[in-house]
């Protein structure tokens, strides 16, 4: 997903879930009013009215944040978006020709992760292969951390429903004992046990959002670290293949004229290679 459609999909999101919220105590009547009318509760209304407006508001607003994260995750860590195979051939095909420049160009134009590694690594290159491995590493770690805060963000929100839940079901059990605790009431315990029973569905509700937040969050770990991997050992063997067709180029134009070193034309130092002067 595009950066300009990311925000008219997360404002779709908040205007459902703005709709959700609304919607909840009209819907909340209708299963009250047919409950009345039925022999038999319904479970739709119940729900509703065990949740209510506060941990309503609360639950939707987690699901959404929870629902967006995902999201964007997901479109972020596709393998083919991370390392494009139309970009790893166009960039060898344009280092065997020997068109350096041409060939950071096509790194740093590519948005993609390699892309992003490979031109931190091209930068560093006329320091050497090791220097210019480190750079790569290095930028392959800020991605990494970048994607890995999002994930937190997923694992906080899967943590903090069982807790709202619990503490909704806290709640529901304290009134319920205070209407236990009256001097000279008589315990009903049909009004007793749905009480109860409105409290367990707000921790019912909290767990199923940790649930897939828990699932994601592992998930989402295991694909970042993998993307990264990949993405390490595939610059290594492009800048690799860059360094040593760089020294091809040297020794071909060595009995032609003596090479001196300098870097590519433009207004910051990019990738060292041979000039020959004639």
């Amino acid at each position: 997903m595009s950066q300009r459609g990311l925000p008219r999909f997360l404002f779709g999101l908040l205007l459902f879930a703005a709709f959700l919220v609304l919607a909840t105590p009209a819907m909340a009547q209708e299963a009250t009013e047919a409950t009345a009318e039925t022999a038999g509760p319904s479970f739709l209304g119940h729900f509703l009215r065990s949740i209510g407006w506060t941990f309503g508001i609360i639950f939707v607003a987690l699901s959404v944040c929870l629902v967006a994260l995902i999201v964007m995750l997901a479109l972020d860590l596709r393998l083919h978006v991370a390392i494009p195979p139309g970009f790893v051939e166009r960039f060898a095909d344009t280092v065997n020709q020997r068109k350096f420049k041409e060939a950071y160009e096509v790194a740093r134009l590519d948005p993609s992760f390699l892309g992003q590694v490979m031109t931190a690594g091209m930068a560093r290159l006329q320091y050497g292969l090791d220097d210019a491995r480190d750079a790569a590493y290095n930028k392959a770690d800020s991605l990494k951390s970048g994607k890995d805060q999002l994930i937190n963000y997923v694992a906080v929100i899967s943590s903090l429903g069982p807790y709202i839940g619990l503490v909704g079901t806290v709640y529901g059990m304290i009134l319920a004992f205070m209407e236990l605790a009256k001097p000279g009431a008589t315990v009903n315990a049909n009004r007793l046990a749905d009480g109860i029973s409105h409290a367990l569905v707000v921790t019912m509700v909290g767990i199923g959002i940790a649930v897939p937040g828990l699932f994601f969050t592992v998930f989402f770990r295991n694909r970042t670290i993998r993307i990264v991997k990949d993405t390490e050992n595939l610059a290594d063997d492009l800048l690799t293949q860059m360094y040593h067709n760089s020294k091809k180029a040297a020794a071909v134009a060595m009995p032609v004229s003596a090479p001196s070193i300098s870097t590519l034309e433009g207004s910051e130092p990019l990738v060292t290679v041979l000039e020959i002067k004639r």
